[in-house]
């Protein structure tokens, strides 16, 4: 169920009868020049929309500016400050709570935004508000991506490529795959600067000129759609898991006492 498709009389049985939701969030940020700035929040909507699917929990609507600066030299990016992004979602919590929600999981598809919901989720859980978690696709299924591509790359590379290409082929440049390849940053360990065990950079154009990392050309709808359906089997799991606690395992523990 979509929350924002349905009418009130229709939520207010899900409200009764159920406490999770997923809040899908992205970004609209650049992606090398191959794929849209609407990547991510595309991404997070549709592992939300399979989710719900599967599940039958509530899919609520998507955050899709998120904290994105470091790619603010790159025309079109928009990005809010994070400390405005943290209290923009901590309310958007809150008012789920207001109507029942006690458990979030945010269906994530930007690393500009996890520090971030991870102080969110802190915040709600400490004030016994809900229990809200960060979820990413990749980082359910490391060795499956790691596997399926050579040269993969942190933003604008060939996972993130797969994924548009089996869910919006229509919005990929096939023909500047070859461009971000070699317009951007092939090995990313090697073009991400660091010194001495400090990062030296800020910005996303200080390690890619395009925006692009890793090798794109690899990438397919293929590969995509296997990646889809491994990782939504890991956010159904979750949501199941979560769903099926008890509030009291949920909260945070109490303090730590001397014998």
């Amino acid at each position: 169920m979509h929350l924002a498709d349905a009418a009130w009389p229709d939520l207010e049985e899900y409200f009764e009868s159920e406490s999770l939701a997923v809040v899908p969030l992205g970004s609209t940020e650049q992606h090398g020049p191959h794929l849209p700035l609407a990547t991510d929040h595309l991404i997070a909507e549709a592992f939300a929309d399979e989710a719900a699917e599967r599940t039958g929990y509530l899919r609520a609507p998507t955050v899709r500016v998120g904290v994105s600066p470091h790619h603010r030299q790159f025309p079109g990016t928009a990005w809010v400050d994070a400390p405005v992004f943290r209290d923009y979602v901590e309310s958007y919590v809150r008012n789920l709570a207001y109507h029942g929600i006690d458990r979030v999981v945010f269906v994530n598809a930007h690393g500009g935004n996890v520090q971030h919901l991870r102080e969110v989720g802190r915040r709600l859980r400490d004030d016994g508000v809900a229990y809200a978690i960060e979820w990413m696709w990749d980082e359910s299924i490391p060795d499956l991506v790691d596997d399926a591509f050579e040269h993969n790359g942190p933003h604008a590379g060939p996972k993130e490529t797969a994924l548009i290409q089996h869910l919006r082929p229509d919005l990929v440049h096939d023909e500047r795959l070859a461009d971000a390849r070699d317009g951007g940053a092939l090995d990313p360990e090697e073009s991400i600067r660091t010194r001495n065990g400090a990062a030296t950079f800020y910005d996303t154009v200080e390690n890619s000129p395009n925006g692009a990392f890793g090798d794109p050309t690899d990438a397919s709808a293929e590969k995509g759609a296997e990646l889809f359906d491994a990782a939504s089997d890991q956010l159904e799991a979750l949501c199941e898991w979560l769903a099926a606690r008890d509030w009291a395992e949920l909260r945070a523990p109490e303090r730590v006492a001397s014998e």
